[in-house]
């Protein structure tokens, strides 16, 4: 199936620094590519992979389970690690949960976490029905473009299809129970107006880390999808200072990246 506009996945080589960008549940690329853009224009090597089933139709997303796309996050992060002697991983929604899970299993090979509202629970209440509803229908209605920019948009599907759904909701208990075993530097990033996956996730998961740098930020003019909303820049910034904090050698790799863009001009 062909892929919608902007769902391509993104990779660029840059430095020792790598960083590994997940998309979050029925979006695509396109919802953290401006983030991963930053990072790469840091001089950082970066990787956003397009999870299995996503970027497409919602029917194709329908035949997948969350150990497609957790194996497609794990694999993306074993090349980066071969290429790189630091490696950061980052996510939106789902996607902050895949960064938190590649954390708990990956431990010291993974130098810091840094998510943008990560999800942990389906809140609807329809969800512990799932195992039952998805046998008597297909999908429910989508999840995407919970944005407070006007004009802004993100692309992904209109439909949520069950299948995957109950899928999800499995793996948010999966990675609920893992979450103990995040030792590393976090960075949560969270919208206090969320339509989608309402702050207390965020609390949740700060809850149970044994993280011991944690910080936090409130994305105060944002919701959902905060990467393509009014505080997007703050995460770009804010994200890049939690990497050279901790791995002060990405400063290098920004200053050579500036240099070979102004010998190019």
């Amino acid at each position: 199936m062909p892929l919608l506009p902007g769902a391509e996945p993104f990779r660029r080589d840059g430095g020792e620094v790598g960083v590994l960008v997940c998309h979050g549940f029925t979006g695509s690329p396109q919802s953290v590519r401006p983030w991963a853009e930053y990072l790469a224009d840091q001089g950082l090597t970066v990787s956003l992979p397009l999870l299995p089933g996503h970027g497409t139709r919602w029917q194709d997303l329908q035949i997948t389970t969350w150990q497609d796309w957790y194996a497609e996050v794990d694999r993306e992060l074993r090349a980066l690690t071969e290429r790189c002697t630091t490696v950061f991983v980052c996510g939106l929604s789902m996607g902050g949960a895949l960064a938190l899970r590649l954390a708990a299993k990956h431990g010291d090979a993974i130098s810091g976490v840094a998510v943008v509202n990560p999800a942990n629970k389906v809140h609807d209440a329809a969800g512990p029905l799932l195992p039952v509803l998805r046998h008597l229908a297909r999908t429910t209605k989508g999840l995407t473009s919970d944005i407070a920019r006007p004009g802004a948009e993100e692309v992904g599907y209109d439909r949520v299809p069950l299948h995957a759904a109950y899928s999800v909701r499995r793996f948010f208990q999966q990675v609920d129970s893992e979450l103990p075993g995040v030792t590393q530097p976090l960075l949560v990033m969270t919208s206090p107006q969320d339509h989608v996956v309402p702050p207390v996730d965020s609390e949740r998961i700060l809850s149970r880390v044994s993280s011991t740098d944690v910080r936090q930020t409130l994305l105060e003019r944002s919701f959902h999808v905060a990467t393509l909303d009014h505080d997007a820049e703050q995460i770009f910034r804010d994200t890049f200072a939690f990497i050279t904090r901790l791995a002060p050698h990405a400063q290098a790799d920004a200053a050579s990246e500036g240099t070979a863009a102004s010998g190019g001009a």
